[in-house]
């Protein structure tokens, strides 16, 4: 069984509310269609009859809950809400009334704060940016985190490396500039983010193209003050750098170029030392070796927003939805 039929049997269990606001979306529609005949999570769309109609032909949303963001009952409770939150920022009764409805995204954050959904999922006609900032103004991140970034589930068929070929993959999709301390703080949430969807213990590599000082330059001393950080501030925390790709994954190259490492020649969760490099890292893995992406997906928010490429199939969807759900469990336990 694949990890994302894991990830649905898992969201079965106990069952999520998970808002898709993208109702311009034709593609929004086939997934939702999906899901509920899946019958792992429940979906909202939020929308008018009108973008309803248009886009949703077709398809049988009798099973789908519709929110009409003009004529919802609890409107006033999110304008209220979108004033207590974002008031000292100059957010007027007016000024939310019209972001709530220009932009659904901000609609959809306001129900996951007042509690009547359990996580949202958007990006595939808006940027990441414009997914991530309205959950950022509204839901903050998580208590003692600074920052959100970005992960994917990585399944490789055939392979015996990582956690029988399943890996985590951070940050390949949100922070541009990384310093040490944002490195340490995203190898803390991918070891959760892999123990969270795997069952099994992290072990956390801090990449770099250099293994303990084997090459000198200010990104490598980048990486290995990384690693002190996370060491002080998260000790019990399965990690080891800096290491070269081969060191943390291949048994024999870690043993020769890290002996004695917890980590090297095993590890499952990568920490890549760039956006560039985990960008490049990710879709390497996924085109040849003809590796499952599973993302991206969101870590470090106080609830579970997750984002999508605009390049996403409806299958694409689906799984990002059962993900979420999975995250929602977690974050209501």
């Amino acid at each position: 069984m694949g990890i994302i039929d894991e990830i649905k049997d898992r969201a079965r269990q106990n069952r999520k509310t998970i808002a898709l606001p993208e109702t311009m979306d034709k593609r929004i529609y086939e997934a939702a269609q999906r899901i509920v005949e899946e019958d792992f999570a429940d979906v909202v769309l939020i929308g008018t009859p009108e973008d309803i109609e248009k886009y949703g032909a077709g398809h049988d949303l009798s099973k789908v809950r519709i929110v009409n963001p003009f004529t919802d009952p609890n409107r006033q409770k999110y304008i209220d809400k979108f004033v207590e939150l974002r008031g000292a920022k100059g957010v007027t009764p007016e000024k939310a009334e019209q972001q709530m409805t220009e932009d659904y995204m901000y609609y959809a954050c306001l129900m996951c704060k007042c509690g009547d959904i359990d996580g949202v999922v958007s990006g595939a006609c808006h940027s990441t940016g414009n997914t991530i900032r309205p959950a950022l103004q509204l839901l903050k991140t998580k208590p003692g985190i600074s920052s959100v970034s970005g992960f994917f589930i990585m399944e490789v068929p055939d392979c015996e490396l990582g956690c029988h070929g399943r890996f985590v993959f951070a940050d390949c999709a949100v922070n541009p500039d990384i310093d040490s301390e944002k490195l340490a703080e995203i190898a803390l949430l991918s070891a959760d983010s892999f123990e969270e969807f795997t069952g099994e213990q992290a072990k956390v590599a801090m990449l770099s193209y250099s293994t303990k000082g084997s090459a000198k330059h200010a990104d490598v001393d980048k990486v290995a003050k990384a690693v002190e950080i996370a060491h002080s501030m998260y000790p019990d925390l399965v990690l080891d750098g800096e290491l070269q790709l081969d060191a943390a994954l291949v048994p024999k190259v870690g043993e020769l170029k890290s002996p004695g490492s917890p980590v090297a020649g095993h590890a499952n969760t990568l920490v890549f030392p760039s956006l560039e490099a985990g960008n490049i890292g990710y879709k390497l893995v996924q085109r040849l070796a003809k590796a499952n992406a599973y993302g991206p997906l969101l870590q470090g928010l106080s609830m579970p927003v997750n984002d999508l490429s605009r390049g996403c199939y409806a299958d694409d969807i689906v799984g990002v939805v059962a993900m979420t759900a999975v995250q929602a469990q977690l974050a209501f336990e």
